[in-house]
């Protein structure tokens, strides 16, 4: 089937979906989280093809962390539609509305984007967390994952449009693209009037694609070069676990900290346990050359350290004159997502969150806390870099547009 097909489908179930009642959606994202526990040994055996295809084709350690499914990453997962079912439905909510002088009643209103394509990379996790937001917010998905998750994706997928179908919606809310080749996705990117809105999830390269490519709208989830800054006054012990934590709790996600910037009058206190604590966790230390100073397995950090998003046990370190020092290195190296300052001053605090242009800053918390479940948002379809619509974690809302609803009694203008 080609994806002009399948998105003519996809607007047919869309419509369905626009109109149908939050017990319906409930009913299906419910159906759709015990199918996947029920059917969790079909998903591992397809997963486990995908992996043993990575490890062949020499996939990074990160990715195949990323591809790689459990049966508790499926009951997570599963947990995640379960959540989503507890939250409001924002189709139909009220954002705003007044009575005109002329008596019209005014009301802006949620509505479905409709049909929401998904381009993303080796997660299979995102492919259900995609299907279950854009059904609770009434969107029919298109998903389009990587080859290197083909099979992993194709199983969950069948899983999720039977009990879709199951539970009474159409099971074409829900559609894979083939993954084999790159012409679905420049098919899915030209799909404008049949594709409502496009979100690409991966890395650098396939998000610059989409957005100077796409035909369709896009919105854009950035990578996270994520930075923490250690402030003169940060507590040292605090500052160690903060940002401990930030690096290592899970190296290949967008929200991990990729450079961490230390104020020089901080150094001395801060920089010996740190490395010491990095040194212990497995983390490669690319630093400048004050920080190689004080141990010699640090890495001499280059240009281009200081601007990747590592995904990996390595991680770039510089000292800093100052907070102002800090924040220009932010601006210049950063990708807006997310930034983190460690400090026990008010006003260093203020001015930092001030100053620093990104969808979420954190204060005296791990950047591991940007994300849709640590927000109360439940599962998330992305974390939007961008400033137009949508900025940091999308929940609900994020998948819905607005229209007016203007009401009257026979008035003219």
């Amino acid at each position: 089937m080609s994806v002009v097909e399948q998105a003519r489908r996809a607007r047919d179930a869309a419509a369905e979906l626009a109109v149908a009642t939050r017990t319906a959606k409930d009913a299906a994202l419910t159906a759709m989280a015990d199918a996947l526990v029920a059917r969790t040994p079909e998903i591992l055996a397809a997963n486990a093809t995908d992996l043993a295809a990575g490890r062949e084709a020499g996939l990074t350690a990160a990715v195949l962390d990323r591809l790689a499914l459990d049966a508790g990453r499926v009951a997570g997962i599963a947990d995640a539609l379960r959540q989503m079912v507890a939250l409001p439905d924002p189709v139909g909510e009220v954002v705003r509305g007044s009575t005109l002088p002329n008596g019209l009643e005014l009301r802006q209103i949620r509505v479905p984007f409709g049909v929401v394509g998904i381009i993303y990379e080796a997660r299979p996790n995102v492919t259900v967390d995609a299907a279950g937001i854009c059904l609770k917010s009434g969107n029919a998905a298109l998903l389009r994952g990587s080859s290197s998750a083909a099979h992993s994706n194709a199983a969950l997928v069948a899983v999720l449009r039977d009990a879709v179908a199951d539970a009474g919606l159409p099971a074409d809310a829900v559609q894979l693209l083939d993954a084999s080749s790159r012409e679905s996705v420049k098919e899915l990117m030209r799909a404008r009037g049949l594709v409502d809105v496009l979100i690409p999830r991966g890395g650098a390269s396939l998000i610059r694609t989409v957005v100077e490519e796409s035909t369709v709208p896009v919105i854009e989830t950035g990578v996270g070069n994520c930075h923490v800054y250690v402030d003169a006054a940060a507590d040292v012990a605090k500052a160690v676990a903060v940002t401990l934590n930030a690096k290592t709790q899970r190296l290949s996600t967008c929200n991990t900290a990729e450079s961490l910037l230390v104020h020089a009058g901080i150094a001395d206190a801060f920089l010996p346990p740190m490395l010491a604590a990095f040194a212990e966790a497995g983390v490669t230390v690319h630093g400048s050359p004050e920080v190689a100073g004080y141990s010699a397995a640090v890495v001499a950090a280059t240009e281009e350290d200081y601007a990747t998003e590592y995904l990996s046990a390595d991680i770039s370190v510089a000292v800093v004159d100052s907070l102002d020092a800090a924040v220009t290195h932010i601006r210049r190296y950063g990708t807006g997502h997310t930034e983190a300052i460690l400090t026990d001053s008010a006003g260093a605090a203020r001015e930092f969150v001030a100053r620093v242009d990104a969808a979420a800053v954190m204060v005296n918390a791990s950047t591991r806390f940007t994300d849709g479940g640590e927000f109360g948002f439940g599962a998330e379809i992305g974390i939007s870099t961008q400033k137009l619509h949508a900025r940091g974690p999308m929940g609900l809302p994020e998948l819905t547009s607005t229209k007016y609803v203007v009401t009257g009694d026979g008035h003219l203008r």
